[in-house]
């Protein structure tokens, strides 16, 4: 924390390339500082003049009377690069490089930062191509951002980390408007050094932030990401994640379902999903959710109470909570009867929402329901919707809200159904989170609700010799064969080398067989016809004489002979794969199978490691987990054992890490329970 803090809490800054005129990008910076009230020292570097904002400039960093904690450098690149050398040599702890035209602006640019980084040394840098940062919490404000014009900034528990220094004064001017507090924000630029997650793990120990949230385009260090995030939870604090980038497949070429089925925004959510981050979906909820978070509390449960003095602003807010899967029940008997004892006749008390029409003007009405809800067994959660009537009086509905929260740990916050920007500030101020949408209500809501990450204890992999196997795919009995060394159950089969060999293997099955042809070049046999279920065996030499004439006329890959396996019937079809995002790492895939596994897209992803309980929220989360529950009256599927293939399959992935670039089983045949699971397909290609 100690680097982190002197650039968050200077007591000495050094600004290069200062300038006398706070109108211009050079002079705002120590404008800020100075309006602001930064209690520590400043001293303006800039060879052409003698004073600087009314303080003595100085030359050179060498001519300084001792080595700051941080510099802020305004110089253009082609300079930035001498003055971090000079900076570095003069002792200073830590750079801020607001200057683009490093490792965003191409090679020569990346070029570039390299001799940027190397000129720092031990010196820490925040940057290039960075606004700055502000700490709202002492008042230090480092930062050329024309956000910082705004006279009145309220700090809170919120901080912001951004890798658009845009977005950050973007959020700054936007929770100012809206008087939602932070404690510090930081715009991390290219991160040549100092990245999101050096931040993001300081912060967990800053007493001022409750809240973190963050713009992301990338995570560089995903083990130091996890980390970080890892000591946020430990902390108690929460995080908030907005990362770009959605709309971008980020699959790469892949011969699997998998690969096709996670792009790299799925990792994401997966990842995110693991450290207990939220997830913003929208930009506007990168302000709302944490402005929620920040009064510390949350749900028990789904249910709300809507508290309203105009029907139709409640009915819409009502209509968005329902769609996204919150509940609003009636009062129960003993709540009704307490609402009904107020005996107000123009007000509907005994129904969700709960219309307190004109009582809402009366605060002692409006503090008893607001009381009675607060009390109730019946809600987890209090939306309050504030009418036109209130604009000119906020202290209406703000006084009694307030006294209700001293009386719950539950949420309570607010609708503002009139545009009316006073009132959300005020309410804002005063702790209660309030909102201009009513889709906002339902996002900060649902953040309310449990969290259940923690971090996965993995199973640990068997010792495997990995030498023996070849490279590039494997064929499919050899691949099968890879998976039952882990533990993955696999179909009963036998490789054949011809037709004839073929009907001999078949009669040993005792039935109707599966055919497939046996290549490792075929890897999607159902394309070229190599595949035929329910053949008898004694029809199985001309089905398979059939097979090869079709295969080899629609493809020239060498063919190694024919697999004939068991036809399994009455399972529930799932696809279980694995791969690797480029920049998050390995994960596993398990999903709806068969052969509209892409169809349906119904899939659940996790980075490894995966433990039992990790396993098995995946099989939860899924939508076509109802057929393994009995759905319809259909037979339990044995859940038990496909936790277990699971885990067999990601313990092949981590012992195998570092060869195996994709692995499939698609499907995965869930027996009803007790008779387990079989991997009837497989894939493998090894690095």
């Amino acid at each position: 924390m100690s680097v982190i803090n002197d650039i968050l809490n200077p007591k000495s800054v050094a600004v290069v390339g200062a300038s006398n005129d706070p109108a211009k990008l050079t002079g705002r910076p120590i404008a800020y500082l100075q309006r602001h009230g930064f209690s520590g020292r400043i001293y303006p570097i800039n060879p052409k003049s003698d004073m600087v904002a009314g303080l003595k400039a100085y030359a050179h960093p060498r001519d300084l009377p001792e080595a700051p904690d941080l510099a802020l450098i305004l110089l253009g690149a082609n300079r930035v690069i001498e003055a971090v050398r000079q900076l570095a040599e003069a002792g200073t702890k830590a750079a801020v490089i607001l200057a683009s035209g490093f490792g965003e602006a191409g090679e020569e640019g990346r070029v570039r930062q390299a001799e940027l980084r190397a000129a720092a040394g031990g010196m820490r840098i925040l940057g290039p191509n960075t606004i700055g940062l502000v700490n709202l919490t002492d008042r230090i404000m480092l930062t050329a951002s024309g956000a910082m014009e705004s006279e009145e900034f309220t700090d809170g528990p919120i901080a912001l980390l951004s890798q658009s220094g845009g977005i950050m004064g973007s959020l700054l001017s936007r929770a100012a408007g809206r008087g939602i507090g932070f404690s510090k924000l930081v715009a991390t630029g290219n991160e040549c050094d100092l990245e999101v997650s050096d931040f993001l793990e300081a912060l967990a120990d800053d007493p001022a932030t409750t809240v973190i949230a963050m713009y992301l385009e990338t995570i560089r260090n995903v083990s130091a990401f996890r980390k970080a995030a890892e000591k946020v939870r430990v902390a108690g604090k929460r995080i908030v994640a907005y990362k770009v980038g959605r709309s971008e497949s980020g699959a790469q070429s892949a011969v699997s379902h998998t690969g096709a089925l996670a792009g790299a925004d799925e990792v994401y959510d997966a990842l995110f999903a693991q450290l207990g981050i939220i997830r913003a979906q929208t930009f506007a909820d990168l302000l709302d959710i944490p402005a929620a978070l920040a009064a510390g509390r949350s749900m028990t449960g789904k249910r709300v109470a809507i508290v309203t003095s105009t029907g139709g602003a409640a009915t819409v807010v009502a209509d968005n909570l329902g769609l996204s899967g919150l509940e609003m029940p009636a009062p129960d008997a003993e709540t009704a009867a307490k609402l009904l004892a107020l005996d107000l006749q123009e007000a509907v008390l005994d129904r969700n929402p709960i219309d307190v029409t004109l009582a809402g003007l009366r605060p002692d009405l409006f503090r008893s329901i607001l009381k009675i809800l607060a009390e109730s067994p019946s809600y987890d959660a209090i939306v309050v919707v504030v009418g036109s009537s209130s604009i000119g009086q906020p202290e209406l509905v703000a006084g009694p809200v307030l006294e209700a929260m001293a009386l719950t740990g539950k949420p309570l916050i607010s609708y503002v159904s009139p545009e009316a920007p006073g009132i959300v500030r005020h309410l804002n101020r005063n702790g209660i989170a309030a909102y201009q949408a009513p889709e906002s209500c339902a996002s900060a809501l649902l953040a309310l609700l449990p969290v259940k990450a923690k971090v996965p204890v993995a199973v640990q992999p068997p010792v495997q010799d990995a030498q023996d196997l070849p490279t590039g795919a494997l064929n499919e009995a050899d691949a099968k064969m890879l998976f039952q060394r882990f533990g993955v159950p696999v179909t009963r089969e036998a490789t054949a080398a011809s037709p004839a060999d073929a009907a001999k293997v078949a009669a040993d099955f005792g039935g109707p067989v599966v055919i497939k042809i046996l290549s490792n070049e075929i890897l999607h046999k159902t394309e070229v016809g190599g595949v035929a279920v329910g053949v008898m065996p004694e029809d199985v030499e001309t089905a398979c004489s059939q097979m090869l004439e079709r295969v080899r006329s629609r493809t020239g890959a060498r063919i190694d002979g024919f697999l004939i396996q068991e036809l399994i019937s009455g399972g529930v079809e799932m696809i279980l794969g694995y791969n690797r995002d480029p920049q998050l790492g390995a994960y596993v895939l398990l999903g709806a199978g068969g052969v509209t596994t892409e169809l349906y897209q119904d899939v659940a992803l996790r980075l490894l490691p995966l433990d039992r309980t990790t396993a098995r929220e995946m099989i939860d989360s899924l939508k076509c987990s109802a057929l393994l529950t009995g759905f319809r009256g259909k037979p339990a599927g044995d859940i038990e054992a496909l936790t277990d293939t699971v885990l067999a399959f990601a313990s092949m992935a981590g012992a195998l890490d570092g060869r195996l670039a994709e692995a499939e089983i698609n499907p995965v045949f869930v027996l009803p329970a007790g008779q387990g699971v079989r991997a009837a397909d497989g894939l493998v290609v090894l690095s």
